[in-house]
């Protein structure tokens, strides 16, 4: 028995290594040399996906088979150089800075205001969208396809507005007349927080009715550094006939003719870790969606999009399409109301909630609500950890009990495998006599081990993807616990006046996460073969390295779980009559 459970000792740390290996050394990230190469590329033709240009009227097809796709000239210019070289619409929201371009009547510039660069309240706004024609333009197009021989509204068509701002309680209106019989407009309202409300509209007076297809589309350009992470999407997203579709960067590089789906309703957009922009056309219609990419030069361009259902325009009438666009920070509260309030379904997804949504959402709603009465984030991560100990005392302590049992029959084991060290057979079969004689199933205390690996998962990733930890304070130097822990122990903690680099950044909770690791390692009973027990000695130093860069309240919440750990498993051995010398032996 003491076999086999050194073979699933092996079997579970084999896996463990497998898992972190593919969490935290996934290659899929953009380095951030290339990044900053492709924002400095400047490209002397580059396409813009949207409505055709130049007035161009498409071809309704058949069968849609999305949004317009156009092909145009431009070339890379500053944000700001872009901003100013068209005349705009300001955005003045409760939560957004920006501006609503009259040229092609794009929403392409947002600015979060309640979200900084740094923890630093006076640094700058977190940039969302970028206009057309800048470095790493990124916007929100809408507009109608169809009726041959129309010219249709595109991306160099000037809109006329008929106000200068949009606030929450003032929407905006732009207007343009094709000379061939067609009004458009197009009518924007947002609300306290992300939501756009984008209203258009078609007035006919040509004489005859015109079939046309609205549509939404989101341009990227240039592919974001990402954290690289095999736990976080990030990338192209969308919940198509209520089916959650994730579709990496590098994934959609490989499809030539992008991914299209038909859906009712639904949502599809771009998400960063923190920050989403997403689509989401009427509820009640069915639409076509596309994922799509391709290369301008070295830079990759990446867009998400929707075609709705055919719109008759009666000779003589108007016809209406609505659409919303989400552009904003992915706070689980807010995502689930706009999902209450406009029907959208599991909109809660575009946070990356993982495999044990079931766990993972709800140990969320619990940290966020702890941290609504302490204040304080990483006081609610210490309080959280301790309620879910509580709740798995009785299987923890199951476990401990049957650890502490084989850790006091060490010493006979020891003296068993010295006598009986080269009749493998004799062993064994002493072993099994004395287990069976002190009642000891060396298995035992693995089960309610691997029973409890969800939640701490589940948790784990909650602490990961929580944009509430994003610059939040602990105590002491420890400011933003989404942060690396900014002590070293390679320079004295600051004594002395030298940066290590990145891998050498062990500080004072990595320090305390490796000893308390350490600790509870030996609490436990070791491994009898010499090898695993080096390395599983090992394991504290490695793991001390290898979350040292890790946030701080990833690493204050890995070392408090190993304090109680510690706690909980030294009561039951003394409570056994394990002694301090065995227990740490």
């Amino acid at each position: 028995m003491s076999d086999h459970k050194n073979m699933i000792l092996a079997i579970v740390l084999s896996i463990a290594i497998l898992v972190l290996f593919e969490t935290f050394f996934n290659t899929s990230a953009v380095p951030p040399e290339q990044a900053q190469q492709q924002q400095a590329q400047q490209q002397a033709a580059q396409t813009t996906p949207g409505a055709p240009a130049n007035g161009g009227a498409p071809q309704a097809p058949a069968v849609p088979g999305g949004a317009p796709v156009n092909t145009e000239a431009v070339v890379e210019q500053s944000r700001q150089a872009a901003l100013g070289s068209v005349d705009r619409v300001d955005i003045d929201a409760p939560r957004l800075h920006g501006s609503i371009s009259l040229k092609g009547g794009l929403i392409d510039d947002l600015t979060m205001i309640n979200y900084h660069k740094s923890i630093d309240p006076t640094s700058p706004e977190i940039v969302l969208l970028s206009p057309r024609g800048s470095v790493n333009a990124y916007y929100a197009g809408y507009g109608w396809t169809g009726a041959e021989g129309q010219a249709m509204p595109d991306l160099d068509t000037v809109w006329t507005a008929d106000k200068d701002v949009l606030t929450a309680d003032s929407p905006v209106t732009l207007s343009w007349d094709n000379g061939q019989g067609l009004i458009f407009k197009r009518t924007f309202s947002i609300d306290q927080n992300y939501m756009f409300t984008v209203d258009q509209s078609v007035e006919n007076t040509t004489g005859q009715p015109l079939t046309l297809y609205p549509y939404g589309l989101l341009t990227r350009y240039g592919t974001p550094e990402t954290t690289g992470f095999y736990i976080l999407h990030e990338g192209l997203l969308g919940v198509i006939d209520g089916q959650l579709k994730e579709v990496d960067y590098d994934e959609i590089s490989d499809e030539p003719a992008g991914i299209s789906a038909e859906s009712t309703g639904g949502w599809i957009g771009i998400t960063d870790k923190y920050w989403l922009a997403t689509l989401i056309p009427n509820q009640a219609e069915k639409v076509q969606t596309r994922f799509l990419h391709r290369k301008e030069g070295v830079v990759d361009v990446y867009q998400t999009d929707f075609l709705g259902s055919a719109v008759v325009v009666p000779a003589g009438g108007s016809a209406k399409a609505e659409t919303h666009l989400f552009a904003g920070a992915k706070e689980v509260h807010l995502l689930d109301g706009y999902a209450e309030d406009f029907g959208i379904k599991n909109f809660d997804l575009a946070i990356d909630f993982g495999w044990f949504y079931f766990l993972t959402k709800p140990i969320f709603l619990a940290l966020l609500w702890i941290h609504s009465h302490v204040g304080n984030l990483g006081v609610a991560i210490l309080l959280l950890t301790v309620a879910i100990k509580i709740a798995f005392f009785p299987l923890a302590n199951k476990s401990y009990v049957s650890m502490s049992k084989m850790k006091k029959l060490q010493p006979d084991m020891v003296k068993l495998r010295e006598r009986y060290a080269e009749d493998k057979v004799k062993l064994n079969q002493e072993m099994m006599a004395l287990y069976k004689r002190e009642k000891v199933n060396p298995a035992s205390g693995c089960l309610p081990i691997l029973v409890q690996i969800p939640v701490f998962f589940a948790l784990y990733k909650v602490l990961f993807v929580t944009i509430e930890m994003r610059h939040a304070p602990f105590f002491g130097w420890i400011q933003d616990l989404s942060a690396p822990d900014p002590t070293t122990i390679f320079n004295l903690f600051g004594l002395i006046p030298w940066t290590p680099p990145d891998f050498l950044m062990i500080g004072v909770w990595p320090l305390i996460m490796g000893a308390s690791m350490y600790i509870q390692q030996k609490l436990n009973p070791q491994p009898a073969d010499p090898i695993q027990a080096k390395i599983f000695l090992f394991m504290p130093l490695f793991f001390m390295f290898l979350l040292a860069n890790f946030p701080a309240g990833l690493v204050i919440y890995w070392a408090w779980n190993n304090v109680l750990s510690i706690l909980q498993q030294w009561v039951i051995m003394r409570r056994m009559g394990i002694k301090a010398k065995q227990a740490l032996s």
